[in-house]
């Protein structure tokens, strides 16, 4: 029976691996005719995401040409003010979709595509999914020049490879090529207790243990007593050889005594479960520190997919007079190693330093909704928008509500109202409901007003307040006067912004016409091409409106003269 269950194991796994998806990886080409180096990697860890494919450095400086990795057609173009900014998706024969984002221009036929459409719905923002036949892309062919619009922290061009299913895959799997012959860093680790009579060195919270550097580069922990359910979580990042920027891990493997406890692989993800990184990392530790522990142990809410190899969901049981040795393994794309080695003695003991007690009026469970009301202000967290059960530090104020700290996790919308019966309508026009910041300013917060309530959703705890906004935005010229000759100007360029709401819209026309201006938020600038060709007279009548998200609207007008 032993030898009959082996042997179908054997071709189970056979079958599994021989029917297995090879990967292509002559395929696709870089997308820039450069020396590669990267700013940011695969699964890297961000804000409320992992990273969904490569940042690469285009010299500090915008406009490389950006070539397709392979033939196919465009069969998306999304231009946007924040996110992605300028972005292209090609769709391959082979099934996969590469995208290029952050861009500057398209390419001219490309472009004039786009122009096309944001004239026609006029609009500077704008989607749209065109058909095979309408831009069909050769292998190689310029499709864009590298830019830093969107959310873009400099100049770079994030690059995708996405599947079937346009769930976003690593793209040096596909044989993109960068040099990298140094280990990851490992600049600390830690050990959590997990149940109610576990313990680490004599207490129920988070242990940072010192690590030892040893002569082969791996690092040993100082030895920990402990008893009960325990995990652990790492601080690591990778560095390529062309560039010093602290970069995501590849693979991060487990083991205790030689069995095999977890192991963390960054080679694919779906969109629908990139915001569950808030359950991989140690959240309240990050939202304190700013740096991000990665947690060795899965949490039972915890769906993402990036974990393979899974005892005990990562979890070490330690038994009493009973000894262990952790093992941690982290590993880049091009296999370079940092090992951890924590030996673990098991001992119980009873003079444990407990868990600070949060312990609260205010209990949410994660599977239940619940609502909090008092002093015109009310509160609903609807089920499953928490990962785990919590005591929240709530204080109602007038006109303010200090709703925890952000130090907790929200996966999906909670929402905080407002009793503004006692305004009349018309002040009400300029009110918002803002999140304040760590320094007391008001930050906007998208407020729906319906009859006497105000109402916002958040993913983010923190402190609550109703706001108003006397002031209309600001809109300054930048490269031209009132009355000005600009006949050598190759664009129009001013600057809008707006000091308390911000900006919600802006509109420009030319004698009437209407006219692209392009936003780039992280500088408050407007750009207007000359070379669209809407300004074809002499005298121009300029008028710019520019409107703020409580209503507040600027009205600028100048005239200006080419030839």
């Amino acid at each position: 029976m032993k030898r009959t269950f082996a042997l179908l194991l054997c071709l189970s796994t056979f079958f599994a691996s021989a029917q297995a998806p090879k990967l292509p990886t002559d395929y696709f080409d870089d997308p820039l005719q450069v020396d590669l180096a990267l700013a940011g990697t695969f699964g890297e860890l961000r804000s409320n995401h992992f990273h969904s494919g490569l940042d690469i450095k285009t010299q500090q400086r915008e406009g490389l040409p950006v070539f397709a990795s392979a033939e196919g057609y465009v069969s998306r173009i999304n231009v946007a003010h924040f996110g992605y900014g300028k972005a292209l998706y090609i769709q391959h024969p082979n099934g996969y979709t590469t995208v290029y984002a952050h861009l500057k221009n398209f390419s001219p036929r490309i472009e004039a595509y786009i122009k096309k459409l944001q004239y026609q719905k006029e609009s500077y923002e704008v989607e749209v999914y065109p058909t095979a036949s309408e831009l069909p892309i050769e292998r190689g062919e310029m499709v864009a020049n590298s830019g830093n619009t969107g959310g873009s922290g400099g100049p770079h061009l994030h690059f995708e490879i996405r599947d079937g299913n346009q769930h976003p895959m690593n793209p040096l799997m596909f044989g993109i090529d960068i040099a990298d012959n140094r280990p990851p860093l490992v600049s600390g680790v830690y050990a959590y207790p997990l149940a109610e009579d576990a313990h680490i060195n004599g207490s129920a919270e988070r242990q940072k243990l010192r690590l030892i550097p040893q002569q082969d580069g791996s690092f040993q922990a100082e030895k920990i007593e402990a008893c009960g359910d325990i995990g652990f979580g790492i601080n690591t990042v990778d560095q390529l050889d062309a560039a010093p920027n602290q970069n995501g891990v590849f693979k991060i493997e487990t083991s205790a005594n030689g069995e095999n406890m977890l192991q963390l692989n960054f080679e694919k993800f779906s969109f629908d479960e990139t915001r569950h990184l808030n359950q991989l990392i140690d959240y309240g530790y990050y939202s304190q520190n700013n740096r991000r522990i990665q947690k060795l142990f899965v949490e039972p809410s915890n769906p993402l997919s990036i974990y393979s190899d899974s005892f005990n969901k990562g979890v070490l049981n330690v038994q009493d007079s009973l000894s262990y040795n952790y093992v941690i393994k982290v590993s880049d794309f091009a296999g370079n190693e940092r090992i951890v080695r924590i030996p673990i003695e098991g001992r119980q003991r009873t003079d444990i330093k407990p868990k600070a007690d949060n312990t609260t009026e205010y209990f949410v469970e994660a599977g239940k909704g619940a609502q909090f009301e008092e002093k015109g202000i009310d509160v609903y967290i609807p089920k499953n928008s928490l990962y785990q059960d919590v005591f929240l530090d709530v204080a109602f104020e007038d006109e303010k509500i200090s709703l925890h700290e952000d130090i907790v996790p929200i996966h999906s919308n909670i929402s905080i109202g407002f009793d503004v019966s006692k305004y009349e309508p018309q002040d009400r026009e300029q009110m918002f409901i803002a999140r304040l910041n760590k320094w007391g300013r008001p930050n906007y917060s998208t407020t729906t007003k319906e009859g006497d309530r105000f109402t916002t959703k958040t993913r983010s705890f923190g402190t609550y307040t109703l706001a108003r906004d006397t002031k209309a935005p600001a809109v300054i010229p930048v490269n031209f006067k009132n009355g000005q000759w600009i006949s050598g100007n190759k664009d129009l360029k001013v600057k809008i912004s707006d000091d308390l709401s911000g900006i919600n819209s802006f509109r420009a026309t030319v004698n009437g016409k209407f006219i692209l201006m392009e936003y780039e938020y992280k500088q408050n600038l407007l750009t207007h091409d000359f070379e669209d060709g809407v300004v074809t007279e002499t005298e121009n009548q300029l008028k710019i409106e520019v409107t703020d998200n409580v209503g507040n609207t600027t009205i600028f007008e100048s005239t200006f003269f080419r030839k």
